[in-house]
């Protein structure tokens, strides 16, 4: 009895140890492009420094994935992936408690629109794809300078979605 129970056992965990062998982290999925050229963010919503931020993280997160090499001009790239942000709005997130009337905290939103093109065939391979994030601003030092510092938190989490968007093999 004892026997046969370290042999199911034993034989229980082969079976599943044989399950994880051909386990890898990451996806198998392969890029179309090596390559990849980032137009200069375009601007459709109110808040003018915000093209430069977002272009700046966009590109970190790039460099940080490195799947793909960025390159200095869509001539020298496989593909091209272009972003324009196409919307800032804040909604109260929560009133203060001494005065419903003044919000406390903000929800910022930023939206892009993003475009990637295959450069050696000259097809668009998605056009306009909606990305969005959303943080919280806390007025308590004033409602500009929460605006002012959430700006780089948006940019960074945007950034993060549109490599995700245009990175993964969809």
């Amino acid at each position: 009895m004892k026997r046969t129970t370290t042999l199911f056992c034993g034989l229980a965990l082969l079976w599943l140890l044989g399950g994880c062998a051909h386990y890898g982290l990451g996806t198998d999925g392969k890029l179309t492009f090596q390559t990849l050229y980032v137009e200069p963010i375009a601007n459709k919503t109110v808040l003018p420094q915000a093209h430069a931020v977002v272009s700046s993280a966009l590109r970190e997160e790039f460099l940080r994935n490195g799947r793909v090499t960025l390159v200095n001009s869509a001539a020298e790239a496989d593909a091209t992936v272009s972003v324009t942000l196409v919307d800032y709005h804040r909604e109260v997130a929560t009133v203060r408690p001494g005065d419903t009337g003044l919000a406390r905290a903000f929800a910022l939103t930023l939206g892009a629109a993003v475009t990637l093109k295959d450069n050696r065939t000259g097809k668009i391979l998605f056009e306009k794809r909606p990305v969005k994030t959303v943080r919280d601003a806390y007025t308590d030092g004033g409602q500009l300078q929460a605006e002012y510092q959430t700006l780089p938190l948006l940019a960074e989490t945007l950034g993060r979605q549109v490599a995700h968007t245009v990175l993964d093999v969809w």
